[in-house]
């Protein structure tokens, strides 16, 4: 599929969702019944990782940067078992202690986090979360962070339903004062035991949806960083913790590595990105686009940021595609638990 051809679908998907419509597929429903099938074939093959449990990494960050009445700033992961560290041993090892330590790293302050993320989890499960958040008598987040999108393909969600609970989570979280930054849908076609060519398939239905998510967060004051086949390296080379009992989770190295792409978006959204990388790069093929073309560019380049640019215009909203240079994130060191 063609660049402009998911733009062009991640824009129905993505009206659908604003205006309540339902019928605009990702693919035919039997086809991605097939890739389910398939999947579910593939855990068996591949085995269950590490099991169901999930590391505990809620706490604070980066004590070395403590400043005698100054508040830490507050990172909250929410979405599904990507966002919660399914398949890890180590707290440390999650992308929520990862991305924290990062960040207290680039700030040099301390950084508590709160993980509400679900294993399993699919979009609709973000009206809950989300209540967690903004119901916790803790202030509101500077920051969160949503991983989503696996399970509703492989659940066979309706994009529309996928896109529209997305982007009420972020407009709720917006509206409540917080920067939100969604890493969305990873591409499924590169899970080394899916065969083609459903391979195609379902990374076909694992685009369309990230490019039709990214609308639908930009649309509501959020930013994306696009996961797509970030962690297919990854996968390959650690096949036996590739899937939980969720069907899917990264391995340690996969966790890192998008932690990596992630931070600096997290970092840009609080302003502490670095002035002359906010200005587009032409070198590397960064600029100002139509929201869906950003979209849909954004979803066949793993890595790639998408933010809210310019007012609405003759071809709709328009946004600034970034490419943004990876650094290496920190080890994340034990966290102290909240009180």
């Amino acid at each position: 599929m063609t660049s402009m051809s998911r733009a062009r679908v991640a824009r129905r998907i993505a009206a659908g969702a604003a205006y309540g419509g339902g019928g605009a597929g990702l693919v035919g429903a039997a086809v991605v019944g097939l890739v389910l099938a398939e999947l579910r074939l593939a855990r068996r093959h591949v085995g269950n990782g590490s099991g169901g449990r999930v590391p505990v990494a809620d706490g604070v960050y980066g004590h070395a940067y403590d400043i005698p009445g100054e508040p830490p700033l507050r990172l909250t992961m929410l979405g599904d078992s990507t966002a919660a560290g399914q398949g890890v041993h180590r707290a440390g090892q999650t992308p929520g202690a990862l991305l924290a330590s990062g960040l207290a790293a680039v700030a040099e302050r301390p950084v508590e986090l709160r993980n509400v993320a679900s294993p399993g989890a699919r979009s609709d499960d973000l009206d809950r979360q989300v209540a967690l958040v903004l119901s916790s008598p803790s202030p509101v987040p500077d920051i969160c962070v949503i991983m989503i999108g696996a399970n509703d393909v492989t659940h066979r969600m309706p994009p529309t339903r996928s896109v529209r609970h997305l982007a009420a989570a972020v407009r709720r979280l917006r509206t409540a004062g917080a920067e939100v930054v969604v890493g969305t849908c990873p591409d499924l076609g590169t899970i080394e035991p899916v065969q083609q060519p459903l391979r195609w398939l379902a990374r076909r239905a694992s685009r369309q949806l990230a490019a039709a998510q990214t609308i639908g967060v930009v649309e509501q004051g959020g930013r994306t960083v696009s996961l797509g086949d970030l962690l297919g390296p990854e996968f390959e080379a650690n096949p036996r913790e590739l899937f939980g009992p969720d069907n899917y989770h990264p391995s340690a190295e996969g966790y890192a590595t998008a932690a990596m792409a992630v931070l600096p978006t997290v970092c840009a959204a609080l302003g502490l990105w670095p002035a002359e990388e906010e200005r587009p790069d032409v070198s590397r093929r960064e600029g100002f686009l139509p929201v869906a073309r950003a979209a849909a560019e954004a979803a066949s380049e793993a890595g790639t940021e998408v933010t809210a640019a310019m007012p609405t215009g003759p071809r709709g909203p328009w946004a600034l595609l970034k490419r943004r240079r990876r650094r290496r994130v920190p080890e994340a060191e034990p966290a102290t638990p909240s009180l």
